[in-house]
């Protein structure tokens, strides 16, 4: 076999030794440091998410990509390659993702060194960015065997890729202003939207929409990052999946616990049919990735539109119970036992059952956290509670999802005098009438 060769320095895009590039790369700190499971989990869930068998989070400056973290790799020979073996240079150069499906026939990446000295088969390198916009590095997955990433796939190294960037920003935000609250809320704030899905998908025959709004109670509002989240994917053929959940506590180690949920159930779904299934394969990664003793609550629709609307399986891990509202304005409360979430409790298949459910044009599917419910004024009065949501939705009758999600956030708002002591995040998933 022909060696292969590297590329000579001038050959390297110009953005690797841009000077600005270069500055935002020594102002992270991370360059010969140490291993971080913050980094570690995300490049444990790029595999968990796409089957291959190694992944690097890596910073390069002018000479070298430094592995961060490198995940299926013995690190006995060192954890960096010059960055003319490397495809991050290539990362840096174009500030886009690569993606190589037969690595040894693609001629972006088939004379880099790496290819060999790795055993790539297939690469899928996604840009990681400083707060300024420079491209630090890269988020990489390897498989040995030429393959293809599905979409799913690739989006979710794309959210992760985001999510290592956005730890970035955070850590350094916090060391240049640790004395202003207001910044730190910010940077807080900004995390938490990083593990929202920025918009929900297009639902042919379905009108869907989502909200999140923060806690306004005194020296809360914006202050740190809570675990409410959801989301909405498809996971195989027509199939889709909707997740709520919340998890105990605030701040970084609340944000680890929702990042890993995530992207869990977007990995697990699109692998298993049965909601109660993805639901135990998260608390299995929870005892798994040796997370802290935080526990979390989280509901589970994995459902299939037909022609006369959508059929589904709902399963619940503690959570509060989904509410359907029916064409007709009927409430109706959506039951599954099951057990709150926890690596202090041994995860079992028979600890989350499942209930069925039928939705017909005009129906629709609410998923909420505790937040709406629990609003109450700053006098301690009565909680808005579960009777007041459902006569709040049974009056919303015949409106889109994000009209109603508006006025279920009005009333809840209203009989709290606007003060929130949490977050509350809110989902409804409606059958088109005469879809």
């Amino acid at each position: 076999m022909a060696k292969k060769t590297r590329p000579l320095a001038g050959e390297l895009p110009r953005a690797v030794f841009d000077p600005a590039r270069l500055a935002a790369v020594a102002d992270s700190g991370l360059l010969d440091s140490a291993p971080e499971s913050t980094f570690d989990d995300l490049a444990q869930l790029a595999l968990a998410v796409t089957g291959g068998q190694k992944a690097f989070f890596t910073v390069a400056d002018g000479r070298r990509s430094f592995w961060k973290s490198a995940v299926g790799v013995d690190l006995a020979a060192g954890r960096e390659n010059d960055i003319r073996d490397s495809p991050c240079h290539l990362l840096i150069g174009t500030g886009e993702e690569l993606v190589a499906e037969n690595a040894v026939t693609d001629p972006r990446i088939k004379d880099l060194a790496a290819v060999d000295a790795l055993g790539v088969g297939a690469w899928a390198g996604y840009p990681v960015v400083s707060p300024d916009g420079h491209v630090l590095g890269g988020l990489c997955v390897v498989d040995k065997d030429a393959r293809p990433f599905t979409a799913v796939q690739r989006e979710a190294l794309r959210t992760l890729a985001r999510s290592v960037s956005s730890e970035i920003a955070l850590r350094q935000a916090l060391g240049l202003a640790r004395a202003s609250a207001e910044a730190s809320a910010a940077l807080a704030r900004t995390l938490q939207d990083s593990l929202l899905p920025p918009r929900l998908p297009e639902t042919p025959g379905l009108d869907v929409a989502a909200m999140h709004r923060p806690a306004t109670a005194t020296g809360m509002a914006g202050a740190e990052v809570v675990g409410d989240f959801y989301d909405l994917f498809r996971t195989r053929g027509t199939s889709w999946c909707a997740v709520m959940g919340d998890v105990c506590g605030k701040g970084i180690a609340a944000a680890k616990v929702t990042a890993l949920a995530r992207y869990t159930v977007r990995a697990e779904a699109t692998q298993r049919t049965r909601p109660a299934g993805v639901l135990y394969r998260l608390h299995e990664a929870l005892a798994e990735q040796q997370v802290s003793e935080r526990f979390l609550t989280a509901a589970l629709a994995v459902f299939r539109p037909d022609a006369d609307g959508i059929t589904g399986r709902y399963a619940s891990a503690g959570h509060p119970p989904a509410l359907i509202r029916r064409a007709d304005g009927t409430v109706e409360e959506l039951h599954a036992d099951g057990i709150v979430l926890s690596p202090e409790i041994p995860a079992s298949r028979d600890h989350h059952g499942e209930t069925h459910f039928r939705l017909s044009p005009g129906d629709a599917l609410l998923l909420y956290t505790d937040g709406i419910t629990e609003a109450r004024d700053d006098n301690r009065g009565p909680l808005f509670g579960d009777d007041r949501l459902a006569t709040a939705l049974a009056a919303t009758r015949g409106a889109a999802a994000a009209d109603t999600l508006e006025r279920l956030w009005r009333a809840a708002s209203d009989h709290s005098g606007g003060h929130a002591v949490d977050d509350t995040a809110l989902m409804m998933v409606r059958v088109t009438p005469g879809a």
